[in-house]
């Protein structure tokens, strides 16, 4: 193993920091309005996000994202690493922090245009009918369409129980996949940061996505978050990528029961509510699931308590109580 291997393997392994003299590029892989996404040679499936502008970018915030994986236990890390290409550690340049190493999206959620090379499966493709353009995008059935929901989801409700605001949740930074199973995967994960904490970059928001009812000035808030939680699922069970909570939910063909139907147009409605009374993710999960209250354990009888024969008189007449004589 390299030098360079070495040192990668071990920052990815511990969140340290990286300096970028310790590995080489291997070309572009993709560009955004606050990066631009690199290959690292010798290092199949993993990326590097250098920022446009280092000098604005807030490195403790990003260190707190890393630590946040790091300090997860073995299986949730993994979980993560295989739904969201989430800061593995920074990359540095004369100390100042210039960027983060990532996993890349896996090679299920990419799809093959008949024009050229392959795409993201983006989640605007769940949105939208099928069009000639579109033509090698495995679509979803009904089933899988609510598989789909149900991980993202999940997903976000993971990232709101560890104190996570995500931000720019929207079809801009969501992959999906249905081979070999339905699966999500998040991009831009720089952008989410702890509930109360500065981000890593100024949050922006994904046009037709920005919360109408959050107080003017405001930063993304769990709130908000919810809000886009709920323009998702709303849109992707009608393929309406217009739809909004003051609109009827009508969702496609056999994706929900009557039951869950209810439901999930109950929980939609009330996520048009005001700012800071939408519904959680736990809620739409209870929704989704076709329960839209809180399961309750069953109540277990205690045991029989022990009989004392002594309070039944075998004399008198079947089921009478011989009570004990009173007390002067």
């Amino acid at each position: 193993m390299s030098a360079a291997a070495a040192g990668i393997d071990l920052a990815v392994e511990s969140g340290r920091d990286i300096d970028e003299a310790g590995f080489l590029l291997a070309g572009e892989a993709g560009r955004g309005g606050q990066g631009m996404i690199h290959r690292i040679a010798g290092q199949p499936g993993l990326l590097f996000k250098r920022y446009l502008q280092p000098a604005k970018v807030n490195g403790h915030a990003l260190t707190e994202l890393v630590r946040l994986r790091h300090g997860l236990p073995p299986a949730e890390r993994e979980r993560l690493d295989a739904q969201a290409a989430w800061p593995l550690c920074r990359v540095v340049d004369a100390g100042r922090c210039v960027g983060f190493l990532m996993r890349e999206a896996p090679r299920t959620m990419r799809w093959q245009p008949a024009s050229g090379s392959s795409k993201l499966t983006e989640l605007q493709h769940l949105f939208y009918p099928e069009r000639p353009a579109t033509r090698g995008v495995t679509r979803p059935e009904p089933p899988q369409r609510l598989a789909l929901v149900l991980e993202l989801a999940a997903l976000v409700d993971r990232l709101h129980r560890w104190g996570l605001v995500f931000g720019d949740l929207s079809q801009a930074n969501i992959l999906w996949s249905v081979v070999p199973e339905p699966a999500v995967f998040l991009l831009d994960c720089d952008g989410a940061r702890k509930s109360g904490a500065l981000p890593v970059l100024d949050q922006t928001d994904t046009p037709n996505w920005a919360d109408p009812r959050a107080p003017h000035g405001s930063r993304a808030s769990t709130d908000s978050d919810r809000f886009k939680a709920a323009l998702i699922i709303g849109r992707a069970l009608a393929q309406d990528p217009y739809l909004t909570p003051d609109k009827p939910l009508d969702p496609l063909p056999g994706v929900l029961t009557e039951r869950r139907l209810a439901a999930v147009r109950r929980t939609w409605a009330q996520a048009g509510g005001p700012y800071g009374s939408r519904p959680d993710l736990t809620a739409w999960l209870l929704a989704l699931g076709g329960r839209d209250t809180i399961p309750l354990r069953p109540v277990v009888a205690p045991p029989p308590r022990p009989v004392d024969e002594a309070m039944f008189d075998t004399r008198a007449p079947r089921g009478r109580i011989r009570l004990p004589p009173r007390r002067p």
